[in-house]
């Protein structure tokens, strides 16, 4: 079972111009992410590694779809989304996935208490538009979820971390920026330092 690709981008733009307009700091992009930024993304997430993938704030689904062409299966894929009317495109398009309503803060506590096994959590939220501290918290959530191995990944728009770097116990990463995109935007992987006491260091240049 795969994405209904027929039904990608027909109107997608429109949708999202039109909630970002209502709810910009919540809704965070104009636009859906390009094709080459979801494949970005997708690229940061292992499919070989066992368990859930979670994505946080998939919209109407290019990130989605970009997972699945890397070889994660759609049954693997938990979609996290504060949008009713994208549930409903992504259930529709997508239909293997789990697809949850709600906040992704709220989404965390749920899904800590079901103890579900995950390998990566994949987010487009607009992490720029909250405090230091909540980002920080949700990467925490994120990462207690999953395994030595597991990667928290983001995408922004700015040129620094959307991530406080003072975190310790983090390693983080960043890959080249995407300049085909409206806007350019780089993405950002996330893991747990190895080894008791690491620091937090940045391969990002």
């Amino acid at each position: 079972m795969t994405v209904d690709e027929s039904a990608l981008g027909r109107g997608d733009e429109l949708r999202f111009l039109r909630n970002w307009l209502l709810a910009p700091l919540t809704t965070g992009a104009q636009m859906p992410s390009g094709r080459r930024l979801a494949r970005a993304m997708a690229a940061a997430v292992d499919p070989e590694v066992p368990g859930w993938v979670i994505e946080l704030g998939p919209g109407t689904g290019p990130v989605t779809r970009a997972l699945i062409e890397r070889g994660v299966a759609p049954e693997r894929l938990l979609l996290v989304e504060a949008n009713a009317e994208f549930c409903r495109l992504l259930r529709e398009r997508c239909p293997g996935a789990r697809v949850l309503h709600a906040d992704a803060f709220a989404a965390m506590r749920r899904l800590r208490r079901e103890g579900l096994p995950v390998s990566a959590v994949v987010s487009s939220l607009p992490l720029m538009t909250l405090a230091p501290r909540r980002r920080l918290r949700l990467l925490h959530d994120c990462l207690r979820l999953m395994g030595p191995g597991g990667r928290f990944v983001q995408f922004t728009y700015a040129f620094r971390s959307p991530l406080p770097l003072r975190a310790t116990g983090i390693r983080a990463a960043a890959a080249p920026r995407v300049w085909w995109n409206l806007w350019p935007a780089k993405v950002w992987t996330y893991q747990r330092a190895d080894g008791p006491g690491s620091t937090y260091s940045s391969t990002a240049k």
